[in-house]
């Protein structure tokens, strides 16, 4: 985005590399989360170019496969094993889930989400998957379960956070969709 016309106005294109870019600066600590936050809300309302570009121009540009692999798609899987993953990363615009045989913990309450909404695929056969999600989400629930728990819980995320579209499946396991560790109703949790 070296060479723009500040009158043009931004697409929603535009507005996702910015979202992208900034969420790579937080992963990396080049910016903190408030400097995140504000910068992101800025990039979603942006109107023009001239808008946009100051967002972005003291960070290092992503390259496009970069953007692809990071704001995209991402999959994690346990199958006949227990993964646990959290704290700062970046999650996909649409990330596939899935617990076989196994757990699937993810924690999204501290990673970089790479725009306001993202769609999680979950799939649980015989296993247990468990997704943390940010206290301010709005979650959009379309989970189908067949002899299986399925649990969407801890509030109705007011604020101005991100949509996180849950669909999927549970079969012969559990799904539970929770903001806090003590909805999730397992053992040893506070």
């Amino acid at each position: 985005m070296t060479s723009y016309d500040p009158v043009l106005r931004a697409s929603d294109a535009d507005r996702d590399h910015a979202a992208a870019v900034l969420g790579e600066a937080l992963a990396t600590g080049r910016l903190t989360s408030v400097e995140h936050a504000d910068r992101l809300e800025a990039a979603y309302t942006a109107v023009t170019m001239d808008d946009l570009v100051p967002l972005t121009r003291d960070l290092p540009d992503i390259t496009a496969p970069a953007l692809g692999a990071t704001a995209e798609r991402q999959e994690v899987a346990a199958v006949f094993s227990k993964v646990v993953r959290g704290g700062r990363w970046i999650a996909g615009r649409h990330t596939a889930l899935s617990a076989t045989f196994g757990a699937l913990i993810v924690d999204l309450s501290d990673a970089v989400l790479p725009g306001r909404e993202i769609t999680l695929e979950v799939n649980a056969y015989c296993g247990k998957l468990i997704v943390r999600v940010p206290r301010d989400a709005h979650v959009i629930d379309e989970v189908g379960a067949l002899f299986a728990k399925r649990s969407v819980s801890g509030g109705t995320g007011d604020g101005d956070g991100p949509v996180i579209r849950v669909v999927g499946r549970a079969a012969f396991g559990k799904i539970i969709v929770s903001r806090e560790k003590s909805d999730w109703n397992l053992p040893g949790t506070p």
